[in-house]
């Protein structure tokens, strides 16, 4: 087979071609990851390591990184970290750089896990808990401000936000609003001017290189898969459905969320609402993507092998799309059925999003002081005031007077 071609841009620049070790790559993102709160927010940290302080990568590249790494399923942050472990050193650098990323996260949530189950009855852990219900309401109510600002724009992504909002409040699965939403996106789209992002240059190396390390990395995982049907179905069935989430998590870490509720309590019934957004609640305090989650969530079903089956599962599927989609991006974001489609899953979030927060909220018993404290965190988060701090003070002030 003839070698692929390189898409336009793919050379590097002069600052590109500094490669690093997958032993600098690691240990740099490691450091980033000990202190990556706030989600997305940490876009601007990377770009700072990777840009002004290493010279990995230029401007642009990185610019076009992210926009890859927006349009894809996945949690942005870490997507960012594969791609700049990508340019700079290869494909083991991009494997580096997203597992120092989030090994610190994965670490805390695994601690934060085990005192959960054994703390969580004492009186002082169930007020603080009480209050971060509270907390991740707004947080949710955030999320899908946020993402209707960006998203919602004329009556379609009003009428695509309505109907998957009504469409999961109904119990309908989310996923399945996720695929008609890009299929009414390529009906109610037609015509409209949709703007392409700037493409990410293709990583270092050939691009049949780098697909054929993909293609071992999701055959590796696939075998990884099939023998842990085989010795444990239950933890076989854990690490396919987080994979699922992972796989339809369009618009970042947050976009998980109304699918883990509906596949972890709805379907499978594997934890209540309660214990969820407790999850959600120290996913925030804990440095990495919300969709650390997971890890909670494997914890409480099935302990540490739990933990780290549902971690791998969440994390891989959206790893494997950055090294995939590298090379084709520009191809993708000039393809105006593509974006239309995307379009659609976008603003299927923000409804989704929104019947989430709806149900959240109905799960929280709520007085005078809760109403005061989930507003004064709305309105904190609005102000953009970082999010740890929202959660560390709002667990506070619950012991104190919830």
């Amino acid at each position: 087979m003839a070698e692929c071609s390189e898409p336009p841009g793919a050379t590097p620049s002069a600052g590109e071609r500094l490669a690093a070790s997958s032993s600098r790559l690691f240990l740099a993102f490691l450091r980033l990851g000990l202190t990556a709160f706030g989600g997305p927010a940490m876009v601007v940290y990377i770009r700072d390591l990777a840009v002004k302080k290493h010279g990995w990568l230029s401007e642009e590249s990185f610019e076009g990184g992210v926009s890859l790494c927006q349009t894809i399923p996945g949690a942005t942050a870490m997507q960012t970290a594969a791609y700049v472990g990508l340019r700079a050193g290869g494909p083991f650098g991009a494997v580096a750089a997203f597992v120092g990323f989030g090994l610190p996260a994965f670490i805390l949530m695994v601690i934060f896990s085990v005192l959960y189950g054994e703390t969580r009855d004492l009186l002082p852990v169930m007020a603080a808990f009480r209050g971060l219900h509270v907390v991740v309401v707004a947080l949710v109510a955030h999320a899908t401000l946020n993402f209707g600002w960006r998203s919602v724009k004329n009556w379609r992504d009003v009428l695509l936000t309505a109907g998957a909002a009504a469409f999961l409040g109904f119990h309908g699965s989310p996923i399945l609003a996720v695929v008609a939403s890009a299929a009414a996106g390529l009906v109610l789209y037609r015509g409209m001017d949709l703007k392409s992002a700037e493409g990410a240059a293709g990583g270092q190396g050939g691009t049949r290189r780098l697909i054929r390390f993909a293609a071992i990395l999701a055959g590796v995982a696939a075998v990884g898969l099939a023998l842990v049907f085989c010795l444990n179905r239950a933890l076989g069935n854990l690490a396919a459905l987080m994979m699922k989430v992972d796989v339809f998590a369009f618009g970042g870490g947050f976009a998980s969320v109304p699918l883990l509720f509906h596949e972890v309590v709805a379907v499978h019934q594997w934890m209540d609402s309660r214990t969820l957004m407790d999850g959600i609640a120290l996913g925030q305090v804990t440095p990495g993507p919300i969709v650390i989650t997971a890890t909670f969530v494997g914890y409480q079903i099935a302990g540490l092998a739990g933990a780290l089956v549902a971690t791998l599962g969440i994390f891989t599927p959206s790893f494997l799309m950055v090294l995939v989609t590298v090379p084709y991006f520009d191809r993708l974001q000039r393809s105006p059925t593509f974006r239309r489609a995307l379009r659609g899953i976008l603003v299927s979030f923000v409804g989704l999003l929104l019947a989430v927060t709806v149900r959240f909220g109905l799960e929280v018993s709520w007085t005078i002081p809760s109403v005061i404290l989930g507003a004064a965190a709305l309105a904190a988060l609005r102000l953009r005031i970082d999010i740890l701090w929202v959660v560390l003070v709002g667990g506070l002030v619950s012991v104190l007077i919830l």
